[in-house]
C-alpha cells in the first residue's frame, strides 16, 4: 500500500501519533458542540450575537493575560485565558441587551457597535503587549487565539471541549421543548407562562460556553463560523427541530474531523481555517444535493411543474376543441401562444405519455387517454371555477384574471375546487 495511503488511514484512525490524535479529537467534539449550539443561535436569529461574542472575547484575553502576570501566575494558561475572554464575552452580550433596551437602535446596530469597539480594544492591547520591554511581560503565541492554534493542544484541553460538548448535548436533549418553544413563537411561550428571557439567556450563555472553549480549537473568530455554517447546512435537509440538531452535530463533527485530519496530514495549514473549509465544502454539497431544499431539488421541481403546466395546457384545449385527438398544427399553436421554447414541446408529450394521459398515433398525431380526458375537464372546471371566483368575490375585473388563474388552475387542491363549488352553488340559490 501507498505511504501516503497508510498515513491517511492512520490519521484517520487515531494511530498517527499522539499529538494528532488529540487534534482530531478536539475538533470533532467542539465541531459537535458548536453544531448543536448553532442550531438555536440560528432559529432565534442570534448569530450575529454569537460573531459579537467571538470578537468581544479577545479583550477579555489580553486583560487576563495582563492581570495573571502582574499576580505572578501564568499569564499564557489557558484555563486563565478562557475565563478572560468568558467575562468580556459576557460583558459583551450585556452591552448589547443594554443598548437594545435603553436606546431606539435596533439590535443589528448594537451587535456592530459592541462587535467593533471591543475587538478595536482588544487589538489595541495586544498592540501594546506585542512592544519591547512592556511592563506586562512577554505575550508570545496571544494573537493565535484569534485564528487558533489546535497543534498546542493537550488532553486537558481536550477533555475540557468534551465536558462542554456533552454539557450543551445534555442540554439540547433536556431543554430542546423549552429552547425550540423560544425560537418559534417567543410571544406564546410568554403567553403560556414560560420565562422567555431566562431561556434566552440560557441560548445565549451556551453560544458564549462554546465560542469560549473553541479558542484553541479554531480561534476566536472561526468558532463563529463554526456556530453558524453546521446549523445552516443541516436546515436545507430537514424541517423538523430535532433532525435539525442531529444533522448540525453530526456536520459540526465532520467538519472537526476532516479539518484536524487534513492539517495533520500537511504541513504548516493551520487548523482553524481547514475546519471552517470542510464545513464549508459540507454546506456546499446541502445548498445543492438537499432532497427538498437544495438547489437541484428546487431546480427540478420546477421543471417538473412547468411541464406538468404545460401538458395541462394541452388537455384542457382538446377539451374545448371537444376532441381526443391533436395533429402538429395545433401543438406548434399552443406553443407559440404560450411561448415555449423549441426544445420544451417533445418534453410535453414525453411526460404526457409517461402520465399515460396521451398516446401517439401516427407520427404527428396525439390522442387522449380517459385519464387525460378526465384530467382536461378537471383543468377546464378549475379554470372557469376560479375564474368566476375571482370576478364574483375578489373583484377582480374579468379583462385582468387570465394570468392568475392560468397560474392557480393546475395546483388547486380538492378541498379547494369542492369549496370554490359550494360557493358558487349558494350564489345561485341566492339569485
Amino acid at each position: 500500500m501507498d505511504a501516503t495511503l497508510v498515513e491517511l488511514v492512520e490519521t484517520l484512525t487515531f494511530r498517527a501519533g499522539y499529538e494528532r490524535a488529540v487534534v482530531i479529537a478536539g475538533t470533532t467534539l467542539f465541531g459537535i458542540a458548536a453544531g448543536l449550539a448553532g442550531v438555536f443561535a440560528l432559529l432565534r436569529r442570534r448569530s450575529m450575537v454569537a460573531d459579537a461574542i467571538g470578537h468581544a472575547a479577545l479583550p477579555g484575553i489580553c486583560v487576563a493575560f495582563i492581570l495573571a502576570t502582574a499576580l505572578g501566575a501564568r499569564g499564557m494558561s489557558l484555563p486563565v485565558l478562557m475565563a478572560g475572554a468568558a467575562a468580556s464575552a459576557v460583558l459583551g452580550v450585556l452591552a448589547i441587551d443594554a443598548i437594545r433596551r435603553r436606546t431606539r437602535l435596533p439590535e443589528d446596530a448594537a451587535i456592530g457597535i459592541v462587535l467593533s469597539v471591543f475587538f478595536g480594544a482588544g487589538i489595541v492591547i495586544l498592540s501594546y503587549l506585542q512592544r519591547p520591554g512592556n511592563a506586562a511581560g512577554s505575550p508570545a503565541g496571544l494573537d493565535h487565539f484569534i485564528f487558533g492554534q489546535a497543534a498546542a493542544m493537550q488532553v486537558a484541553d481536550v477533555a475540557v471541549i468534551g465536558v462542554v460538548a456533552f454539557a450543551v448535548a445534555l442540554a439540547v436533549f433536556l431543554f430542546r421543548k423549552e429552547f425550540g418553544l423560544v425560537c418559534f413563537n417567543e410571544g406564546f411561550a410568554s403567553a403560556s407562562g414560560w420565562k422567555t428571557r431566562r431561556i434566552d439567556l440560557a441560548i445565549l450563555a451556551m453560544v458564549l460556553v462554546v465560542a469560549v472553549v473553541g479558542l484553541q480549537a479554531v480561534g476566536l473568530v472561526l468558532a463563529v463560523a463554526m456556530l453558524v455554517i453546521p446549523a445552516v447546512a443541516a436546515r436545507f435537509w430537514t424541517e423538523r427541530l430535532g433532525r435539525m440538531l442531529g444533522v448540525a452535530g453530526l456536520v459540526g463533527g465532520l467538519s472537526g474531523y476532516a479539518g484536524g485530519a487534513a492539517s495533520s496530514l500537511v504541513d504548516d495549514v493551520p487548523t482553524g481555517p481547514i475546519v471552517v473549509l470542510s464545513a464549508g465544502v459540507l454546506l456546499v454539497i446541502s445548498l445543492l444535493f438537499a432532497p427538498r431544499r437544495g438547489v437541484i431539488a428546487a431546480a427540478l421541481g420546477r421543471a417538473r411543474l412547468r411541464l406538468r403546466i404545460a401538458g395541462d395546457h394541452l388537455l384542457e384545449l382538446a377539451h374545448d376543441l371537444g376532441t381526443r385527438t391533436l395533429d402538429r398544427a395545433e401543438l406548434r399553436r399552443v406553443a407559440t401562444v404560450r411561448g415555449w421554447p423549441v426544445w420544451l414541446r417533445p418534453l410535453v408529450v414525453l411526460a404526457l405519455r409517461r402520465r399515460g394521459s396521451v398516446r401517439r398515433v401516427g407520427i404527428s398525431r396525439l390522442e387522449l387517454t380517459e385519464a387525460g380526458l378526465r384530467r382536461g375537464a378537471e383543468i377546464a372546471r378549475n379554470h372557469a371555477l376560479w375564474t368566476q371566483y375571482l370576478v364574483s368575490y375578489a373583484d377582480v375585473a374579468p379583462s385582468h384574471v387570465d394570468w392568475t388563474v392560468d397560474q392557480v388552475e393546475h395546483v388547486l387542491a380538492e378541498e379547494i375546487v369542492a369549496e370554490l363549488e359550494a360557493r358558487m352553488r349558494d350564489k345561485e340559490r341566492a339569485a
